[in-house]
C-alpha cells in the first residue's frame, strides 16, 4: 500500500504532461539561437538549498546567467511536488533531495531527469520530545514520529532506521507510526504532544529543539562513512539539458560560486539567507538557530554518488521501489559540472561509482561500508 501511494505521488504527473503539453513554453525559450531563454528553477526555502535561496534572491544567479537568460523561481516544500512539476514541464530544473530524484528517474524509465550536481551533504536530524520517554531505540514501540512528506529523503531515512532497529510501521503490521506533515505543522504536532519525534532537515531540527521541548536524538551524519551523505542535488529535465547546455552550465557556474561564497562567509550568509527567506515566506529564522544548525550541514557541488545509491537501496528495502533493485546507471550527467570545475581550477567529480546498478560489486562495497557504519551506531 505504501509503495503504491509513494509511486502514485509522482506517477500522476505523467497524466498532467499530456494535459498541459499545449501550454508549454514556446520553442524560442529552448532554442540555441540568440533569442531570450528562460530557466524555471525550483528550490525549497531551506538552509540545504541556501545557494538558490540566496543566489536567486539577491540576483547573483541572474547576473551569472546574463541578460539573454531569464530565471524564474518556483518554491516547493517537499521533493515529490518538485518532481511532479518537472514531469509536467512547469519547471526546467530543481534543487531536490536524493529519494525524490531517484523515484522520478525510475518512474520515467530513466529517460526524463538527470542529476547534474550536488548541493548539500548532511543537515538532517532525528529529534524527540523531552517528555516522550525515549532514551534509546528500545523505547520506540507504540511511538508516533513525523517526517516532511511520504517518500521524501527524511521519510525514507526514518523508516529505514526503524527497520534497522527491528521495528515495522503500522501499515506493515508493526507498532510504530510515521506521520507525513509539513515541517511547520510538525512543530505544532510536537507542541501538542501529538507526535513523539521527527526526522527533518535543518534548521527545523534546531527549531524543534528550541521551540518544542525537544532534543537531538540522532545526527544522521553518524550513520554515514565520514559523515557525508547527499541531502540535495540539482535535477534537470533531460530534454531541457539536451537543448540548453549553455544555460545549465551557467547555472552550475553560479551554483559553484555561491557555494564557495557561503562556505567562506557564513555569518554574512546567515544574514543574507534570512533576508531572502523573509521575501519568500514572510518569516525569518533566529540567527542563533541558523548558527547551531549550519555546522551540521555542508554545502557542496559534489553529488556524493555512493550515498545516493545507498538511499535507493534503503527505499527498496522499505518497499518503495517495487520488486527489483533499481538500475541508476544513467541518473547522473556531470559533464557540464566537470567542465565548470576544470575552468575554475577545482577538482572534478569521478562518475565511476554510478556504473551498473545498485547490485554491482563496486556499489555493494559502498553499501557494506555504510551498513557497517550504521550497525556501529546501534
Amino acid at each position: 500500500m505504501i509503495r503504491k501511494s509513494y509511486i502514485a505521488i509522482v506517477s500522476t504527473a505523467l497524466i498532467v504532461i499530456g494535459l498541459i503539453a499545449g501550454l508549454s513554453i514556446s520553442n524560442h525559450a529552448y532554442s540555441q539561437g540568440t533569442e531570450k531563454k528562460v530557466l524555471r528553477l525550483g528550490f525549497f526555502p531551506n538552509i540545504n538549498h541556501a545557494q538558490a535561496v540566496i543566489g536567486v534572491g539577491n540576483g547573483a544567479f541572474q547576473k551569472s546567467l546574463g541578460d539573454n537568460i531569464e530565471i524564474k523561481r518556483f518554491i516547493f516544500n517537499a521533493g515529490p511536488s518538485a518532481i511532479e512539476a518537472l514531469f509536467a514541464k512547469q519547471i526546467d530544473a530543481t534543487y531536490v533531495g536524493p529519494n525524490p530524484a531517484i523515484n522520478g528517474y525510475i518512474v520515467s524509465g530513466g529517460k526524463d531527469v538527470r542529476i547534474v550536481a550536488g548541493a548539500s551533504s548532511g543537515g538532517a536530524v532525528f529529534v524527540v520530545r523531552n517528555d516522550s520517554g525515549i532514551q534509546s531505540p528500545k523505547d520506540f514501540a507504540g511511538k508516533k514520529f513525523a517526517s516532511p512528506q511520504l517518500g521524501n529523503t527524511q521519510d525514507v531515512a526514518l523508516r529505514k532506521y526503524l527497520l534497522d532497529n527491528g521495528y515495522q510501521t503500522k501499515e506493515h503490521g508493526g507498532n510504530v507510526e510515521v506521520v507525513p506533515a509539513k515541517n511547520a505543522d510538525i512543530l505544532t504536532l510536537l507542541l501538542k504532544k501529538q507526535v513523539d519525534g521527527a526526522w527533518v532537515p535543518e534548521p527545523w531540527g534546531e527549531r524543534f529543539i528550541k521551540e518544542a521541548n525537544s532534543r537531538l536524538f540522532l545526527d544522521e551524519r553518524d550513520l554515514w562513512p565520514d559523515g557525508k551523505f547527499v541531502t540535495a542535488n540539482i535535477l534537470v529535465r533531460t530534454d531541457y539539458l539536451q537543448n540548453n547546455p549553455d544555460v545549465i552550465k551557467k547555472l552550475l557556474a553560479s551554483h559553484v560560486d555561491e557555494t564557495q561564497w557561503i562556505n567562506t562567509h557564513q555569518d554574512e550568509a546567515i544574514k543574507q539567507f534570512n533576508i531572502e527567506l523573509k521575501k519568500l515566506t514572510g518569516q525569518i529564522i533566529p540567527e542563533d538557530v541558523l548558527k547551531q544548525s549550519l555546522p551540521r550541514l555542508e554545502l557542496t557541488w559534489d553529488p556524493i554518488i555512493s550515498s545516493l545509491i545507498k538511499s535507493a537501496n534503503d527505499a527498496f528495502d522499505i518497499g518503495f521501489l517495487g520488486k527489483t533493485r533499481p538500475d541508476l546507471s544513467g541518473i547522473y550527467d556531470l559533464k557540464l559540472l566537470n567542465e565548470v570545475l576544470k575552468d575554475k581550477g577545482l577538482q572534478t567529480i569521478d562518475e565511476s561509482p554510478r556504473s551498473g546498478n545498485a547490485t554491482t560489486t563496486a556499489v555493494n562495497a559502498t553499501l557494506t561500508t555504510a551498513s557497517n557504519a550504521t550497525n556501529a551506531t546501534k
